[in-house]
């Protein structure tokens, strides 16, 4: 199995995170809140997004990422190889993404003279906490959610790329760079179009269960939040998520494809 994808997506991760941190979080708290850890743990979740759905277009088609721009894969491929990879990334995903989450929404003052330490003083503290106060299936809690997000959302994530490639690039060359930073983009961007009610629904059971009880499942929690939002609920953070999506991930496609092209 190769592993050029997994440490390719390894790098490419902690770029796009380190661009597009400040975007995911000031819908919530700071700039760069929290950055240490998630540079970590969405470094090694991408690569295993990157490296499996790699790994499994060359098992559907015999071919190696050198050889598909001479030889492109059916988009059939493409997107089930990429709901895979979405598959098993939100597998490794779901405990990490929870505790970030935790993290970026605690609001108790820091460093104030008689003010309460915030609930949790670091990732390692907060993964304890949920264990010890919730669990250990507390880790998971939003994992189905972010499950029917990711599975689908990154079929289409690779297929808006790999079609841009194709659409702007010569039959059997290798896409330029601003084909590529466009590709991706817009690649981003469709797949948080796509992602945002789920996104929203998954935030929502994650926050769950920190002081008490609200929802007693992702449907109940879908539910109650049209009931009193209405529909416009599930795309709350789409403006947000769509600005932070197309630099991050044409700065990851970028770097990604470039470094295949420097090992290969």
């Amino acid at each position: 199995m190769p592993v050029e994808e997994f440490v390719a997506g390894w790098i490419s991760g902690a770029l796009g995170l380190v661009l597009g941190h400040p975007f995911d979080t000031v819908k919530l708290l700071g700039f760069f809140k929290g950055m240490s850890f998630p540079i970590a743990s969405t470094a090694v979740v991408n690569s295993v997004l990157f490296g499996v759905y790699s790994n499994t277009l060359l098992v559907l088609t015999a071919t190696s990422h050198q050889e598909r721009r001479a030889q492109p894969p059916s988009y059939t491929h493409i997107f089930l190889a990429g709901c895979t990879g979405g598959f098993l990334q939100a597998y490794c995903l779901a405990p990490f993404d929870l505790i970030k989450v935790r993290l970026q929404n605690q609001t108790e003052p820091r460093a104030q003279p008689g003010s309460p330490p915030p609930r949790y003083q670091g990732p390692v503290h907060c993964a304890a906490s949920i264990f010890r106060e919730e669990g250990p299936r507390g880790l998971f809690r939003g994992a189905w959610a972010l499950t029917l997000r990711d599975t689908p959302t990154v079929g289409i994530y690779f297929i808006t790329y790999e079609g841009l490639c194709r659409q702007y690039t010569p039959e059997g060359q290798n896409p330029s760079s601003a084909t590529v930073l466009v590709a991706g983009g817009f690649a981003g961007i469709a797949s948080w179009v796509a992602a945002t009610p789920l996104d929203v629904i998954k935030s929502r059971m994650q926050m769950d269960g920190l002081r008490r009880r609200v929802y007693q499942g992702m449907l109940d929690c879908m539910v109650s939040s049209v009931r009193q939002e209405g529909l416009g609920v599930f795309f709350r953070g789409v403006t947000i998520n769509s600005a932070r999506a197309f630099p991050v991930n044409a700065v990851t496609f970028l770097s990604y494809e470039y470094l295949l092209r420097w090992w290969g």
